[in-house]
């Protein structure tokens, strides 16, 4: 005797990612305010230099912001 039985198993199968989502925007917002604090600092450099060669040199630009700082 012989017994044809079909069986029909469902599965169901899920995957979950882990991803959270304030972790990216963290991560794109250090990125952004890193690049502008790079950005604020590279301007910074260039104006000391171009404070530099309009007063006529490092010694110069101090005496002058002292002056002008000072008022004297």
């Amino acid at each position: 005797m012989t017994a044809n039985t079909n069986t029909i198993v469902k599965s169901r199968t899920s995957e979950k990612t882990n991803v959270a989502v304030e972790a990216e925007v963290s991560r794109g917002t250090l990125v952004t305010l890193g690049v502008a604090g790079a950005i604020v600092g590279l301007w910074a450099l260039a104006s000391l230099a171009a404070g530099m060669i309009a007063a006529g040199g490092p010694i110069a630009l101090a005496k002058a912001w002292f002056s002008a700082v000072t008022g004297m």
